[in-house]
């Protein structure tokens, strides 16, 4: 629990009171503080008095006085003084002297008796604020009232407190002078704080209002008739004129009603009983409609005269909300409160229970004792004192007791704001700068700025401007004219300001203007006139910044001669020159005109390899060269010998010259049909059509006009793909390879040449095979994988980066051969199989052992085959599911119908044999049976080995099968080293397995090698894989090798990291998975296939890009003409790929609007041409990769300004199309009941041009400064939104738009409904 709070100590020790004083005397008001260097100030109605003659200000230590002197009326006010946190508030009370009192009898107030009404000039106007009411002289006395203003008020007579006794009338005036008010003022009159009469006139209240033409005053009267003691209490009366606004406070005191006079009254002796019993003093109807039925209602309401029995029902409703008394709260805080801006406010509940602790919440946020926040707590009261109150005050407060609150809303007004500093009568001549300048009071304020009575605005001419610096607001006219001449007025809604501009010609005579000068470099210039007047002495200006003399300026004047001389112009020196007679509103202008020499502006000048320009031949050739100069220069392109043309090795250029020529647009003289010579504004551009080798070499470029010329050398290569190879030449030949080795080409295309291709064919045949897909840098290559005793032929490509070069003749055709060898019978049994269709050689490696021809007999008997059985799994002999069962006649994928190179020539005998169980141990013996059959005849070496012959199934068992068959009849050239039997089910063509027989040895058994390991590399990744940052990387690269070879992955020769990549490996391939890729990614990947100590590597080359980074550094090199150079540096980040090059844009600052001068530009430097004069421009660049553009620009941190040239446009004139429309709405309001307590808002769209003035009214009375309605406007939308409507909310709404054009009104009605409780609808 929170510490109670405890009572604030005041800061007084004595505190100043109330005190009366006669006019013309003085009063003097003294307190003392606590402490004696305490800060006192003193105030009146709110406002901080200044020390002066009218009041004096005095402090001696802790005592402090204010004297006021020669006291008038006007300083009867509530007077209050401040020191640190405690108010001390006091009043004066003025009374006159005993010569003016009245003629009418003290103690009587003017009052109306209800029988005989008096007309409303003599009721009392409360005319005072401490006098008793008849000391205001009555109207008809023929005295004017009290017509005197307050400083920031607006009425002219304020009413004034009044007594009246019970059953009397009485009537309060307020006046307000409406002679410099730009609207009719608007009234309301309040009871207490918020309570708004105009919704309560009826029998006894009446609000009237009257208008004088001749003095422009408005009178503003409330009368009271009957008056009962309810009617007592405060009063205050509000009136705002547009941005005006100004109240006041009275009293109304009701007295208990005079004794009857005595004597008969005719009327009781008329009166029925029920009427004399309604008449007795006491009875309240509303107690008792309060304790009446429902049904009686009706009855009571026309017995004693309720005509409004909706209204008595919401009373009624109300009423029953009252009963209900809070437990914790005696008294709730008021429904709402209003405040000035800046000044404080205390809001103030009574508890119950004076000990118990409060919560003050701030929109539901529970608020801290702060410098701004106090609390206070004096027995069962409890303040909240909210200090310097701003706009975010602007909110609904909560005081919680427990589980009971309650809540309150605060509404901060802004105070008008007052001009401080008027503004002040000028005069200037023609053509000069005018500053009209006031002071407000508060920062940030609007004001509107007036000529004439209408209104300024920013236009697109700029003529004005306005300024705002804290509290200063400017308003600025560039080169006054006659037609500024007039009345401006500065208006705020505290105030207005009025100043006249007067704009004076002078009258001077011009004997000889300056002319325009057109010279070339080093050249005097010499500007001249003359005047009408020899003492006038004047300025020089050049663009509109004073010319001061130099060395090489010298400015003279002689009588009524003015010379400017330049010497040795320069380039700088061109420009727009002004002569500006002192105290004269006009100038005499020309323009120097600088001969501007050609210039070639080029960034790839010369002979070295850094500036030569490469072009593939038959791609165009354009050179494109940014010129200038003034006049417009002759352009002359050459090739071949010149003086400045020679050899990067210093020797002359051999060959014949060409010449093209280019004057004025139009192509003098061309060399060649394929050569184009165009021109445009700032730039020459070369074309070649179709580049050959022949164009290669230095192109001359010579530009020249009056003012000299300029020469630059561009260097041209031409680059090629590489003149084919030699023939190729076959160094030796093998049983199924060959070694080829050629010469390189004689040119290489002006490109090395990174390596070659090489391709083969057998002689008889069209089709080309590729041996290798990277080039192969040597030239020397070893083929192997071919079949013995078949001719081919080889032919050779040279590649460059360019690309491929034309095929090289083809070789000699050649033949690989090898050693023959006799046959062998072996039978083995292996895995089952149900069918076989072919059968062929597998190919041996160069390690496998052979068995010696030797070692077999040669006399062995053909009919006598003995069966080996090996247990070898699938893997271990070799079973190969992805082979092709086909017949031998259809020869896989090869070379026209050759098997393929990793295919075998057919073997002998095989017995197929499964263990139906369990897979048989390694090592199982193979028994060698001798051949049935004599050796056949061998063949010559061109011929290849026959097929098998004769297969049969020899014996079927449960678990294995034997199979028979004979030696070929034909041995080619090579030595018949094995056998290889297929087998596939039955009625599918998909082969299952492979056994491979690939070695023969002793009685011991057969030994089976197992497949090599080979990787497959998919072709897509031989080449660099790119990837963007966050993609998926999957590769999966198959591979082959039994048994189940050992996968091993790297990253640069390093383990791989499990928490960046993922593999998964399986019998045929390996999967590397990275599943959202980062630039950490990127390396070389290396695989790694390896069955014991054979193995096979592949690598993969993965780069992960990024978007680049932004250029740095942009900046604007060089401004001339229509014309910016920019620079630029490459950007830090490539997003690891090559920058493609550059987005070059450019801004007008007036817009901000982009547009793409250039785009894949691949330099770091440009020149963005065809600006347009009098602009400013900004530029920024993006960085290209080939992910694509930079997220962030490089812009530049400056601007650069093309210049108006000497030549002014003077457009047509037109007559100005009148746009301008009346008010018209397009959508009216619409009728609305809402419930108290919520929001709500009123909606509707009007047009008009120009854009019309909104104003909103409610009962026809101006809520345009009330607090409790916002008014917002988009778009031609209109919505005016109040918060939290309460039944006295309702009413009539009008929304009024105005222009020049006229004005347009939509209105609508609101009825704001009370909620219904539950208990009410369970009443009901």
């Amino acid at each position: 629990m929170p510490e109670p709070v405890k009572k604030a100590v005041s800061a007084f020790a004595k505190k100043p009171k109330t005190q009366e004083a006669e006019e013309g005397s003085s009063v003097v008001f003294e307190a003392e503080t606590e402490k004696p260097d305490a800060k006192v100030k003193w105030q009146c109605n709110s406002k901080d008095i200044a020390n002066g003659n009218k009041c004096v200000i005095t402090a001696n230590g802790n005592k402090h006085s204010l004297t006021i002197k020669d006291i008038t009326q006007e300083d009867a006010n509530v007077y209050a003084v401040i020191a640190g946190g405690s108010k001390v508030k006091f009043e004066l009370k003025v009374v006159s002297k005993p010569a003016e009192a009245p003629a009418d009898k003290p103690g009587e107030p003017h009052v109306e008796q209800e029988q005989t009404p008096a007309p409303p000039a003599a009721a009392p106007t409360g005319d005072r604020t401490a006098a008793p009411a008849h000391d205001a002289p009555p109207s008809e006395d023929g005295q004017t009232p009290d017509t005197r203003q307050d400083l920031i008020g607006i009425f002219t007579e304020k009413p004034q407190s009044g007594e009246v006794s019970v059953g009397e009338n009485i009537i309060f005036v307020a006046r307000v002078n409406a002679e410099s008010l730009l609207k009719k003022p608007t009234i309301k009159w309040f009871k207490g704080k918020w309570m708004d009469l105009a919704s309560k006139s009826g029998k006894h209240l009446q609000l009237k209002e009257a208008y004088d033409r001749n003095s422009k005053v408005y009178t503003f009267e409330m009368h009271i008739i009957a008056a009962k003691p309810s009617f007592a209490g405060a009063y205050r009366c509000e009136v705002s004129s547009r941005d005006k606004f100004d109240s006041c406070n009275f009293d109304l005191t009701v007295h208990e009603a005079r004794a009857a006079a005595e004597g008969f009254d005719i009327r009781a002796a008329f009166r029925r009983t029920a009427v004399q019993i309604s008449t007795e003093p006491d009875v309240d109807v509303w107690d008792i409609l309060r304790n009446a039925p429902s049904s009686e209602y009706e009855k009571i309401a026309f017995q004693y005269g309720i005509t409004d029995l909706r209204g008595m029902l919401k009373r009624l409703k109300k009423m029953k909300k009252e009963e209900k008394k809070s437990a914790a709260f005696s008294k709730k805080l008021d429904p709402a409160y209003q405040v000035t801006k800046g000044q404080k406010i205390k809001l103030a509940v009574q508890v119950a229970n004076p000990d118990v602790e409060v919560k003050w919440l701030k929109n539901g946020q529970e608020i801290h004792p702060t410098g701004r926040y106090i609390f206070e707590s004096v027995g069962n009261m409890r303040y909240l004192t909210i200090n310097h109150c701003s706009l975010a005050d602007d909110a609904a407060y909560s005081c919680v007791v427990g589980d009971e609150k309650c809540t309150t809303e605060l509404f901060v007004k802004e105070p008008p704001v007052l001009i401080v500093k008027n503004l002040e009568d000028q005069m200037v001549m023609k053509g000069e700068r005018v500053e009209l300048e006031c002071e407000v009071s508060e920062e940030g304020a609007n004001v509107k700025w007036e000529k004439d009575g209408v209104e300024l605005t920013r236009d697109e001419s700029f003529k004005y401007r306005f300024k705002k610096d804290g509290c200063k607001h400017v308003l600025i006219i560039n080169e006054a004219t006659k037609e500024d001449c007039g009345h401006y007025k500065v208006k705020t809604n505290g105030g207005e300001s009025m100043a006249e501009l007067m704009v004076q010609e002078k009258n001077l005579e011009v004997y000889q203007s300056i002319a325009d000068l057109t010279v070339k470099a080093k050249d005097q210039a010499v500007f001249k006139c003359e005047v009408s007047d020899e003492n006038v002495r004047g300025t020089w200006y050049k663009n509109g910044v004073e010319v001061k003399p130099d060395a090489r300026i010298n400015i003279t004047h002689i009588g009524r001669v003015h010379k400017l001389t330049i010497d040795e112009v320069k380039p700088e020196d061109e420009g727009d020159y002004n002569f500006v007679p002192d105290g004269y509103a006009f100038n005499l202008s020309a323009k120097l005109n600088f001969l501007d020499p050609p210039k070639i502006h080029l960034d790839c000048v010369g002979r070295t390899p850094e500036s030569t320009i490469v072009v593939v031949a038959g791609n165009k050739l354009r050179l494109d060269v940014p010129i200038t100069g003034d006049p417009a220069p002759t352009v002359v392109w050459t090739k071949g010998e010149k003086a400045s043309s020679v050899k990067p090795d210093g020797g002359e250029k051999e060959g014949p010259t060409s010449s093209w020529t280019l004057k004025d647009g139009q192509v003098v003289t061309e060399g060649d049909g394929r050569v184009h010579v165009e021109t445009t504004k700032g730039h020459c551009v070369f074309t070649i059509e179709g580049a050959e080798r022949q164009d290669e070499g230095i192109y001359s470029v010579v530009v020249r006009n009056p003012a000299g010329e300029d020469t630059a050398d561009i260097n041209v290569k031409v680059v090629d793909v590489p003149d084919p190879p030699q023939a190729p030449r076959i160094l030796s030949v093998g049983e199924d390879s060959c070694v080829v080795q050629w010469d390189p080409p004689l040119f290489d295309g002006g490109q090395r040449v990174i390596g070659y291709v090489l391709e083969r064919k057998k002689k008889r045949s069209y089709r080309w095979m590729r041996l290798n897909f990277d080039p192969y840098t040597d030239t020397t290559y070893e083929a192997k994988r071919m079949i013995e005793g078949v001719e081919y032929e080889m032919r050779v490509y040279a590649v460059n980066s360019i690309g491929m070069s034309r095929h090289s003749p083809a070789s000699q055709p050649f033949v690989p051969v090898g050693r023959q060898v006799p046959p062998t019978t072996t039978l083995i049994s292996s895995k089952t199989a149900t069918h076989c269709d072919r059968m062929t050689k597998p190919k041996l490696p160069k390690t496998a052992e052979k068995k010696p021809v030797a070692d077999k007999p040669t006399d062995a008997p053909v009919e006598a085959p003995a069966e080996v059985e090996a247990n070898k799994s699938d893997k271990e002999v070799g079973l190969e599911p992805e082979a092709s069962c086909e017949p031998a006649e259809a020869a896989p994928s090869g070379e026209d119908g050759a098997p393929a190179e990793n295919e075998t020539p057919p073997a002998e005998s095989v017995l197929l044999a499964e263990e139906a169980t369990a897979p048989p141990a390694e090592g199982s013996p193979v028994e060698f049976v001798p051949a049935a059959e004599p050796e056949p005849e061998l063949q010559p070496v061109s011929t290849p080995t026959s097929e098998p012959i004769g297969l049969c199934v020899d014996d079927i068992s449960d678990t294995s099968i034997s199979l028979k068959w004979r030696a070929p009849e034909r041995i080619g050239s090579a030595e018949l080293e094995g056998y290889e039997v297929e087998y596939c089910k039955e009625g599918t063509p998909i082969m299952y397995s492979r056994l491979m027989l690939k070695s023969l040895i002793d009685s011991s058994g057969v030994s089976f090698c197992t497949e090599r390991p080979k990787i497959w590399l998919p072709r897509n990744l031989r080449q660099t894989l790119i990837k963007k940052v966050g993609d998926t990387v999957n590769l999966v690269i198959p591979f082959q090798g039994k048994p189940r070879p050992k996968v091993t992955w790297s990253k640069d020769g390093e383990p791989l990291n499990p928490k960046l990549t993922s593999v998964r490996n399986s019998d045929i391939d390996s999967i590397l998975f990275i599943r959202k890729s980062e630039r950490i990614h990127s390396g070389r990947y290396d695989l790694q296939v390896q069955i014991e100590n054979v193995e096979d590597t592949a690598s993969v080359t993965l780069q992960i890009v990024d978007v680049p980074g932004p250029p740095q550094d942009l900046k604007i090199m060089d401004v001339w003409g229509f014309n910016v150079a920019l620079d630029w540096k490459p950007p830090k980040d490539n997003g690891n790929s090559e920058i493609t090059g550059y987005t070059i844009q450019k801004a007008d600052k007036k817009t901000m609007e982009w547009f793409t001068v250039y785009e894949q530009y691949r330099r770091t430097n440009c020149v963005v041409s065809d600006l347009i004069m009098g602009n400013e421009y900004v530029f920024r660049v993006f960085a290209i990769n080939l992910v694509g553009l930079s997220p962030e620009p490089c812009n530049t941190k400056d601007s650069a300004y093309i210049q108006k040239t000497g030549m002014a446009y003077k457009p047509p004139s037109y007559k100005d199309h009148d746009f301008s429309q009346a008010p018209k709405f397009t959508h009216p309001l619409v009728n609305r009941s809402i419930i108290a307590g919520y929001n709500a808002t009123l909606s509707c769209s009007v047009r008009g041009i120009p854009k019309p003035k909104v104003t909103w009214y409610k009962n026809k009375m101006d809520i345009s400064n009330e607090a409790k309605y916002r008014m917002l406007s988009k778009q031609g939308v209109l919505t005016l939104e109040i918060r939290k409507p309460c039944p006295f909310d309702g009413g009539v709404y009008m929304c009024k738009a105005v222009n020049d054009s006229g004005e347009d009104v939509v209105e609508c009605k609101l009825e704001v409904r009370s909620q219904i409780t539950k208990e009410e609808k369970k009443s009901d």
